[in-house]
C-alpha cells in the first residue's frame, strides 16, 4: 500500500474555559447548525497533494458540533452553579452594610467570617469548573482526533497521494482549490467512517506538524 504523509495538527477550537468572574451567566447559546457546504472544484487529475482544513471539519462534522455543545453545555452549567453562589454572598455583604450599628458585634463577626468561607468557596469553585472544562476539552480533542484520523487516511488513500497537508499549518499561500478535500472528508466522517470498529485497537492519531 503506498505510504504518505499526512501533515496536520489537531485544529479544534472549542469554547474556551471562562474566567468564571462574577458576571451573570451568558444565554444559552443556539442549537449550532451546519452551514452549507462550500461549491466543490474537481480534483485535479493525476495529482498527488491536497490540503484539508481541519478547523472545518472541527467546525461542521457532526462530531465537532456535538463536541462543541457538549463543552458549552458544561460552561453554562458552571456559570449558573457560580452566580447562585456570588447572589449568596452578594446577599451577606449588603446585610452587613445595612446592618449598620443593629447587628451585635457576635452577629457581624459571625457574618464577616460566612463571607469570607463563601469567597474562599468561590474561588475554589472557579478553579475546579476551569480544570473541569478543560479537562473536558482535551478528552474531547484526543477523541475527536482518534476518529478523524482513519478518515483522513482513507480520503487520501482513495485518492492516491503521496502527501496530505493542513492549510493552517503548512504554510500554504495559494492552492488550486480543486486540491480542498475538507468536503469529502468532512462527509466520509459523518457517514460514519470515523467510527472505529468493535473491538479494534485504536488507530495511531496523525502525526503533528512541527510548531515552528
Amino acid at each position: 500500500m503506498r505510504r504518505f504523509a499526512v501533515a496536520a495538527v489537531l485544529g479544534l477550537l472549542l469554547s474556551a474555559a471562562p474566567s468564571f468572574a462574577q458576571a451573570p451567566a451568558a444565554p444559552a447559546a443556539p442549537p449550532v447548525q451546519a452551514p452549507a457546504p462550500a461549491p466543490q472544484v474537481p480534483f485535479p487529475a493525476g495529482a498527488k497533494y491536497a490540503f484539508i482544513n481541519i478547523q472545518r471539519i472541527a467546525n461542521e462534522s457532526g462530531e465537532g458540533r456535538a463536541a462543541t455543545a457538549r463543552v458549552q453545555a458544561l460552561n453554562q452549567q458552571k456559570l449558573t452553579e457560580l452566580n447562585e453562589r456570588n447572589k449568596a454572598v452578594q446577599a451577606n455583604q449588603l446585610k452587613l452594610e445595612q446592618g449598620g450599628s443593629v447587628l451585635s458585634d457576635a452577629a457581624r463577626l459571625q457574618l464577616e467570617r460566612e463571607i469570607e468561607r463563601q469567597s474562599v468557596d468561590i474561588q475554589r469553585f472557579t478553579e475546579d469548573a476551569q480544570a473541569e472544562v478543560q479537562a473536558l476539552q482535551a478528552q474531547l480533542q484526543a477523541d475527536f482526533q482518534q476518529r478523524l484520523s482513519p478518515v483522513i487516511q482513507r480520503v487520501a488513500q482513495e485518492r492516491n497521494l503521496e502527501m496530505l497537508f493542513s492549510v493552517a499549518d503548512s504554510g500554504i499561500v495559494w492552492a488550486n482549490p480543486g486540491l480542498d478535500l475538507t468536503n469529502d472528508v468532512i462527509q466520509a466522517f459523518d457517514t460514519g467512517a470515523g467510527a472505529p470498529a468493535a473491538g479494534a485497537p485504536p488507530a495511531a492519531p496523525a502525526p503533528a506538524a512541527p510548531q515552528p
